[in-house]
């Protein structure tokens, strides 16, 4: 089917916008440690059951060892480094304002790829770069004293914006990574189809992922928290539709996305939940709406879709 990357990764846009909205919810709740040990622990849960189904096996079966090694750098990187640094982003600015810093992605991306998987980068890619952080700066920035431009934002929410970004976009070129180096064969030979390779990928992802948060949960807030988010049914049910739409169904297709298209298009593709986020986040948190952060919105995935037309 032509362009099935394309449209996967328009669906995962619409996934994140979920899940952005629900973890702003539930990292206020919860706690942002707590809640991502609790994500990866059901994502994690949730591959088992896949798997189980599908090929009887609850565990992917014919994974090569350097695959495996480059899932669980992919999983360090996008998921312990740069989750932590976008759900601190989500409570200290909200997950409209994150997500609007995520556009930043596929500049990420599209550099980590050239660096790394000898993808061209052209001209058009720093277009694209000036255009995305022009929308932002409409969006986050404002007249301070004696005209001066000033930041409406906290800076500490700025900086682990940024950070998230950077990590998600090196965290999907990493990914590619891995999943480049899986013996299509012995995947066929164990009865893995095509389709489970993401899945499998992201198990492996989430491993590295539930290791590297709950040492972070221990040493920083400790294992208590995590007992009283277990008995908290809302969170908890915030935390399940959280992994649903993120580390499971959102993380695991857009990286069937990158099986389909050049990691910087995916990323691309992903990056229109600033727009989409818009009036859900009005509706939900009442947060106002102002012509310039429409504005600001557009422009930033005007500038994140010259990667597709121009960066690759």
């Amino acid at each position: 089917m032509a362009y099935i990357g394309e449209l996967i990764s328009i669906g995962v846009a619409f996934s994140w916008t979920a899940t952005a909205l629900l973890s702003e919810f539930g990292s206020k709740r919860l706690g942002n440690l707590t809640l991502n040990v609790l994500r990866m622990g059901l994502a994690l849960l949730f591959s088992l059951v896949l798997f189980g189904v599908v090929t009887g096996n609850p565990l992917p079966a014919g994974v090569p060892a350097d695959a495996c090694g480059w899932m669980l750098l992919s999983g360090l990187v996008g998921y312990v480094i740069g989750d932590y640094c976008l759900f601190q982003c989500y409570i200290l600015i909200g997950s409209r304002f994150g997500q609007l810093f995520m556009t930043l992605a596929p500049l990420s991306a599209a550099l980590m790829a050239w660096i790394t998987l000898g993808q061209q980068m052209k001209p058009m890619s720093i277009v694209a770069m000036l255009v995305t952080l022009f929308g932002i700066g409409i969006s986050v920035l404002g007249r301070g004293n004696h005209h001066m431009v000033s930041l409406k934002l906290p800076l500490n929410g700025v900086l682990f914006a940024i950070g998230a970004a950077m990590c998600q976009g090196i965290g999907l070129v990493l990914s590619k990574i891995g999943m480049d180096h899986y013996d299509m064969a012995a995947m066929a030979k164990a009865g893995v189809s095509e389709w489970l390779i993401p899945f499998s990928a992201n198990f492996y992802r989430c491993i590295a992922g539930i290791i590297g948060f709950t040492i972070l949960l221990y040493f920083r807030d400790g294992i208590g928290h995590l007992r009283e988010a277990m008995h908290d049914q809302k969170g908890l049910s915030v935390a399940i539709a959280t992994t649903i739409f993120g580390p499971f169904v959102g993380v695991g297709f857009s990286l069937m996305a990158v099986q389909y298209t050049a990691a910087g298009i995916a990323s691309t593709l992903m990056a229109m939940t600033p727009i989409i986020i818009l009036l859900p986040s009005y509706w939900l948190f009442h947060e106002k709406i102002t012509w310039k952060a429409v504005l600001g919105a557009f422009i930033s995935v005007i500038g994140v879709s010259l990667f597709f037309f121009g960066g690759e």
